[in-house]
């Protein structure tokens, strides 16, 4: 799962003992080269989605840990993105691997938006509705269900009129197959951690599915729309392997 240039064991558990924050600011120096990153093929299903509905100006990017989000938005964006994220050691990886020049696109040196930083809280945004587009990867699970409300209301509060907030949502497991048992064990095990030590580590991969998006997205002023990510390919059932939720404020 993790190159040699990813953290040890020792390292790992070090994360696991603390705090979500203080924990990522542990992980950030080596977080890009852990399963943890979200992966390329997630980013693309997203900015396929969501290109055809632009142009956009200003993108943010929630939770945007080292910057991978922000890569992604700087295709669709023509103005500037924001990264927002709680984790000083992130932000900070981050800023260091634009400043080296790796938040460009490929074949591409100039022309690209200008990109921010901002540390805060995501279930308390300080921004009030200067951005067109809004992302999120793989931060879910960091929240507990009850926090989501506010962190959705936030995004929507971020968007201009007619704004769209996108993130991929790939399908649960099959009951009963590795990833579902791998999955189920490692909620069951943080659980249990975090009944037994404090300050707590929240990380959950089974607390979100397409219902509590559907129906938190809409309370918060959404209306949305699935987009298959037909680059994952299909179920048995015909059903998509992942989508990418769009939703649209008022």
């Amino acid at each position: 799962m993790f190159s040699d240039r990813g953290p040890s064991l020792t390292e790992l558990a070090g994360q696991a003992l603390s705090s979500v924050e203080h924990g990522y600011d542990l992980l950030a120096p080596k977080f890009d080269a852990t399963p943890f990153r979200t992966p390329e093929p997630f980013l693309d299903a997203v900015v396929s989605a969501v290109e055809p509905l632009g142009p956009f100006r200003r993108g943010l990017d929630v939770c945007c840990g080292t910057g991978a989000g922000v890569r992604a938005l700087r295709r669709v964006c023509e103005e500037g993105v924001t990264g927002v994220d709680f984790s000083p050691g992130m932000l900070a990886e981050a800023h260091r691997a634009f400043g080296r020049g790796e938040g460009f696109v490929p074949g591409e040196t100039e022309g690209l938006p200008a990109v921010e930083w901002v540390r805060a809280d995501a279930r308390a945004l300080p921004f009030d509705g200067g951005f067109d587009l809004a992302t999120s990867f793989g931060a879910f699970g960091h929240f507990l269900p009850e926090e989501r409300p506010a962190v959705f209301a936030g995004v929507r509060a971020a968007l201009r009129p007619g704004g769209v907030f996108a993130f991929p949502l790939p399908a649960p497991s099959p009951v009963g197959s590795p990833l579902y048992w791998a999955m189920w064990g490692f909620d069951a095990a943080m659980r249990v951690r975090n009944t037994v030590w404090r300050p707590a580590f929240v990380m959950y991969y089974r607390t979100f599915g397409l219902g509590d998006a559907l129906r938190e997205l809409a309370d918060a002023g959404f209306g949305v729309e699935l987009v298959p990510a037909e680059s994952f390919g299909r179920r048995p059932d015909g059903s998509p392997r992942c989508v990418t939720v769009v939703a649209r404020g008022a």
